[in-house]
Parts: C-alpha cells; sequence; structure tokens
C-alpha cells in the first residue's frame, strides 16, 4: 500500500493567496481602530451613539455571510467557485470605504447616518470577498501541514497589512492635517491598499487547483445546522469569537489610549507598529511550534502571552509610551500566533467534516466563521462606544482636545488594557476542550 502524495502548491500561489490578506488587514483593523474615534472626536456624534454606528452595519454580516458561503458552495465558473466573488468584492469595495468618509459633516445626526449607511454597503462588499477568501485553503490541498504554510504566508501578510493600514492610516490623517479632509485622504490611501491586496489574490490564485467539488445542501438553514454539529467547529469558533472580541476592544482603544493617557496622539502610530510588527518576525516560530507541539498548544501560548502582555499595560503611567510600546510588543507576539492558528485550523475542521459526511461544505463553515468573527470584531468598538458613555467621555467635533473626567480616562484605560485581556484569558478553557484527530491519507493499492 502506498499513500497518495498531496498537491503542493507552489510559492506563486502562496504569495498570490496571501496578498488577500493584506486587503482584509486594511478592512478589518482601520474601521475598528479610527471609525469610533472619527464619529466622536471629529463628527461630534455621541459615544453610544457612535458604538451603535460601527456596530450595527458588521452585524448584518451575520445574515450575509453564510448566505454567501453557501451560495459560493454552488458557484460554477471556469474561474471556480470562489474566485468570482472575490472579484465582486475587490472592485466595489474600495469605492465604498472612500464614500463612508466622504459624507456630510453636520449636523452629527445626519453624518452618522450617512457613515450606517456607507459602511453597510462597504461591509456588504467585503463579505463578497472574504468569505469565498477563507474558503479556499480547504479546496486547494488536502495536506495539513501544506494548509499550516499556507496560513503563516497569510498571516505574515496580515501583519504586514494590519502595519500598513495600522500605522499608515492615523499618519495619513496627521499628514492631511486631521479634520474630514485628514480622514477623507486617509480612505484613499486604505481603499488602495483594498484593491491592490483584493484583486492581487484573484490573479495570484489562478493557477490554484480545486481538488473537490462543493457539494451543498441547498437549504441555507440546512446547511448552518450541519456546520454547527460539527463539535470541533463549534468549540474552535467559540473561543475565536471571544478572542476577536477582546482584539476589537483593544484596536478602537488605540487613539484613546494614546491620547487621554500616554498625552500623545501620536503614540497610535508607535503601538501599532509594535502590535503588529513582531508577527512578521516570530511568524516562523509560531509555525515551527505548531508541527512540534500541535496548533491547539500553540494557540493556547499565543493566547496566554497576549492576555499577560495586555494585562501589564493597566498599570503603564501616564505618558509612559516607552513601556506601554514594549509590552505592546509582547502583546503582539501573542496576537501573531491567535490570527495563525485557527486560520490554519479552520480548514482542518473542513476537512475532518468532509471525512465524516462526504461532503464539502467550506463555503457554509466560512460564511459562519467570517460572519461571528466579523460580529465580534464590530461588538468590540460598540463595548468600547458603550463602556466610554457611561463613563461620561464627551464628544467634540474637528478634533478638539477637551479635558476628560478620571473617571472617563479609567474606562479608556480599561478598555485598551484590562477588558482585552480578561476576555482573551475567557477563551483559554473553552479553546482547551478543542479535539481533532488527524484526516487519515488515502491510500491506494500498490
Amino acid at each position: 500500500m502506498t499513500s497518495v502524495s498531496p498537491a503542493r502548491l507552489g510559492r506563486g500561489t502562496h504569495l498570490g493567496y496571501a496578498l488577500g490578506s493584506i486587503g482584509t488587514a486594511a478592512f478589518g483593523t482601520v474601521p475598528g481602530l479610527l471609525l469610533l474615534y472619527y464619529l466622536t472626536d471629529v463628527l461630534g456624534v455621541a459615544a453610544g451613539i457612535a458604538g451603535l454606528v460601527v456596530f450595527a452595519p458588521k452585524a448584518w454580516d451575520v445574515l450575509l455571510n453564510p448566505w454567501i458561503g453557501s451560495r459560493s458552495d454552488r458557484t460554477v465558473s471556469r474561474w471556480g467557485p470562489r474566485r468570482p466573488w472575490m472579484l465582486a468584492g475587490g472592485v466595489t469595495l474600495p469605492l465604498l470605504f472612500v464614500l463612508v468618509f466622504a459624507g456630510p459633516g453636520a449636523p452629527p445626526a445626519q453624518a452618522a447616518t450617512w457613515v450606517a449607511v456607507t459602511f453597510l454597503l462597504a461591509a456588504t462588499a467585503y463579505g463578497f470577498f472574504q468569505v469565498p477568501y477563507v474558503a479556499q485553503p480547504a479546496e486547494i490541498t488536502d495536506d495539513p501541514g501544506e494548509r499550516a504554510t499556507l496560513m503563516s504566508w497569510r498571516v505574515a501578510a496580515l501583519a504586514l497589512g494590519i502595519l500598513l493600514a495600522g500605522a499608515g492610516a492615523p499618519a495619513v490623517v496627521d499628514a492631511f492635517g486631521g479634520g474630514r479632509d485628514g480622514y477623507l485622504a486617509m480612505s484613499v490611501f486604505v481603499a488602495l491598499l483594498l484593491g491592490g491586496g483584493m484583486l492581487g489574490a484573484v490573479i495570484g490564485t489562478r493557477n490554484a487547483p480545486t481538488l473537490t467539488r462543493v457539494r451543498s445542501e441547498g437549504r441555507l438553514l440546512a446547511t448552518l445546522r450541519l456546520a454547527w454539529a460539527s463539535r470541533p467547529f463549534r468549540v474552535l469558533l467559540a473561543g475565536f469569537v471571544v478572542q476577536a472580541l477582546g482584539i476589537g476592544v483593544m484596536l478602537a482603544g488605540v487613539p484613546y489610549y494614546s491620547q487621554q493617557v500616554l498625552g500623545d496622539p501620536a503614540a497610535g502610530t508607535l503601538l501599532f507598529a509594535a502590535l503588529v510588527g513582531p508577527a512578521i518576525l516570530v511568524m516562523p516560530v509560531w509555525l515551527r511550534v505548531s508541527r512540534r507541539s500541535g496548533k491547539r498548544a500553540g494557540l493556547l501560548a499565543a493566547s496566554l502571552l497576549f492576555a499577560g502582555g495586555a494585562g501589564m499595560l493597566a498599570v503603564v503611567p501616564e505618558g509612559g509610551t516607552g513601556a506601554a510600546v514594549a509590552l505592546v510588543v509582547v502583546v503582539g507576539i501573542g496576537y501573531a500566533g491567535m490570527q495563525m492558528f485557527p486560520l490554519a485550523m479552520l480548514p482542518d475542521v473542513i476537512a475532518a467534516d468532509e471525512a465524516a459526511s462526504g461532503q464539502r461544505r467550506a463555503g457554509v463553515f466560512t460564511g459562519v466563521w467570517t460572519a461571528a468573527e466579523t460580529l465580534g470584531l464590530a461588538i468590540g468598538p460598540g463595548l468600547l462606544g458603550g463602556l466610554l458613555a457611561v463613563a461620561g467621555y464627551v464628544s467634540t467635533v474637528g478634533g478638539e482636545v477637551v479635558a476628560q473626567s478620571g473617571t472617563a480616562v479609567a474606562a479608556v484605560r480599561a478598555g485598551f488594557t484590562v477588558v482585552p485581556a480578561v476576555l482573551v484569558l475567557l477563551s483559554i478553557p473553552v479553546l482547551a476542550r478543542y479535539r481533532l484527530d488527524p484526516v487519515p491519507t488515502q491510500e491506494v493499492p500498490a
């Protein structure tokens, strides 16, 4: 008996697929980082309302993304089942993102309505790309090790994209004088990242094989129930969503923490570089951990590192930018693993489901996954907005700086440190229950 050698992907496919993460990083990062602050401190929208504006459009993805996954499962084209959807998202999202920041500046109610509607459309376009993009690895290789390598490329590109978008977007705002003009210039910069990354993935995966054809159950609710019946999927998804919530709160807190605790608005760029920069360097280390100790063990270690670093940030004194940056580097090392391992584990779950059921439901699994991830990242800014509203944070117009109360500053500090640490710690007992036996390699007669 001899084993069928799993199909190996070329470096061109690795690179092409990874490019898409520059686009997903930009959209996943910048709204969570700047949109809440733009609403409260540029447009003058009350913090509680601003939190709802950021949350509601992405909550729409809970319904949209599973539908996209189900439809892309059944798509038949010479481009494969996923790339037509990816192209649609890659073409429309850049323009829609610019429109989010191109609306009226007053009155606050009208400005908030414009942002809510255009952000809803942008979130829809993003789902068209993200869901089929995440589904691709389960279809283009059968080898778990190859999927881990593909994910390491993707997460390295994700780190680069977050660094470019997260550090570059605030820098562009400052370079163009802040205010609405600065944010509009920033939106053009991010739109270029979105278009380049997403369309690059469409082109770069043109030679990727489709090793299995998808069989859809046909009815969305039926496929959702079948996906949820997978215990490894439920456990992995639950832990990942809680972590996404913690990350969402921390990202939204960066500009507030920089301004109110460190007293240096420009420190936000340093914090982002410290958070994401290490990921590019430590990704090979996490890949070795994956191969030696397993993906679950690596994810648990990364989560502990993130939570520990975030918790220690709570005691950084006012103006302590150096100490904050050093601790955020520790958080960033953990963050890199928290991004890589779940993305490498999800295709394993999909493959295990196929082995058990004889059917391929990659789009449904990834539709549910991306919807839940987006919801977690969207709830994060909403949670921070609610926390600031309760603490009496004062919104301003045009970037005006006002003295905040001690309670509001304490809420800012907790939102950037304690809340993310606690949420990630809560995810660890859940993820510790993840179990998935390796899928046997198919054998054929010698």
